[in-house]
């Protein structure tokens, strides 16, 4: 029996998060006291508003939310996501047509698990958020890349896609704003891409995550507002977490026709049943309640969006463009490999994130993780003075 794995082959497959391992790492690193300065996770460094943390605090009074709830979610909470899509993604749906889920990631992998049969192709469009080839691969699904460049503000276009579809093409992943470039589409390149999905039958599955972290005046239109015929084969994904500042909460959802959400809500019987019932009250107080400081922490990110962006286009060899949305500067960094720094000469992004962890103490994630190498992420969800301070230690370290 020794020569049978102990793992499964598809557990045996899966790669860690490279965004959480670049974080930990930078976190054990500062747990022996250097002065690392991380860039790595995408989560916001504020507070949860206090009305949100007041409504959990509640609902700890009340012995209901410590039984078991249904497991697609509380029906208050799924009023408030059902009215939230209609006034941000465009489409009036019922409740029934929600999934609470434990954070959006959970909303991702069910999504995929909903849609794919085994050799099913996804059209990816890359950079692209570490963990979607894998829960694609989780549902023996296919990942299809599909790359765009910097010289394209890292959006795809409609040639590039149906350059990659293919007979077994099931699924357009539609990721606006973007993590981990903060691309935003804009309302005609989004109609654009989701009448070309329409006229070959695709699904779509829409993560919104950032929908409501936009800047200069841009807004993050829905596929489905864009294309309302799309929205009968359509799943969008959102959550919490980064607007609100919860990431720890664990709060996420799927919207989809009733038949998916019945898929989805049967994998999720057996998978976890219900969501924490307090981070659903708190939930409820985050999408009903006050959102003036919701608005203050926009305006902080926005702040420090054109201040990275600034600062990190003085690196030598290094192309950033302006992101719109979401917290994250992807930079192009070509131009600084392959030469040499104190003795080292990268060849690859993630060679340069490394030596920029070593020898500045700053911790980026590289292009890798996200696609093709010869890129960095850097999250400005972090303060501003150690985000100027971050940058500046990249500049000296480049600039020798």
């Amino acid at each position: 029996m020794s020569h049978i794995s102990r793992l499964s082959k598809k557990i045996s497959a899966i790669a860690e998060s490279a965004t959480l391992k670049v974080d930990a790492k930078a976190k054990a690193l500062q747990a022996e006291g250097r002065p690392v300065i991380s860039f790595a996770a995408g989560e916001p460094d504020f507070s949860t508003p206090e009305h949100i943390v007041a409504a959990a605090r509640s609902a700890l009074d009340d012995p209901k939310n410590f039984r078991y709830t249904a497991a697609a979610g509380l029906p208050e909470l799924k009023r408030a996501i059902a009215d939230k899509t209609a006034r941000d993604s465009g489409w009036a749906v019922d409740p029934s047509q929600v999934v609470v889920t434990n954070g959006g990631k959970q909303a991702v992998y069910q999504a995929f698990q909903v849609l794919l049969d085994p050799g099913d192709e996804v059209l990816l469009p890359a950079p692209y958020w570490t963990t979607y080839p894998e829960a694609i691969q989780l549902a023996d699904g296919v990942p299809v890349e599909v790359f765009a460049g910097a010289e394209q503000h890292y959006k795809v276009t409609v040639e590039q896609l149906e350059a990659a579809r293919t007979e077994r093409t099931k699924v357009l992943l539609f990721v606006s704003p973007s993590n981990p470039t903060g691309a935003v589409y804009s309302p005609e390149e989004t109609r654009a891409i989701g009448e070309w999905a329409e006229t070959h039958g695709l699904w779509i599955i829409a993560d919104e995550i950032y929908q409501n972290l936009t800047y200069d005046g841009v807004r993050a239109v829905s596929i489905v507002e864009a294309v309302p015929a799309l929205q009968e084969r359509t799943i969008l994904v959102n959550g919490v977490a980064k607007t609100y500042a919860m990431t720890g909460w664990r709060l996420g959802w799927m919207v989809a026709p009733a038949d998916i959400v019945k898929g989805a809500s049967n994998l999720q019987s057996h998978l976890t049943s219900n969501v924490n019932n307090i981070a659903q009250r708190a939930a409820i107080a985050a999408l009903t309640g006050p959102q003036e400081p919701i608005e203050e922490m926009r305006q902080a990110f926005d702040r420090r969006r054109k201040l990275i962006v600034a600062e990190l286009n003085r690196v030598p060899g290094f192309t950033c463009p302006t992101p719109e949305g979401a917290f994250y500067a992807y930079v192009d960094v070509t131009a600084a490999l392959g030469k040499t720094y104190r003795g080292v000469t990268p060849q690859t992004s993630l060679e340069l994130a490394d030596l920029i962890l070593s020898e500045a103490e700053v911790a980026a994630v590289p292009g890798e993780a996200f696609g093709p190498s010869g890129y960095l992420r850097f999250s400005y969800a972090l303060g501003d003075e150690a985000l100027v301070e971050g940058v500046r230690r990249i500049q000296a370290l480049l600039g020798e």
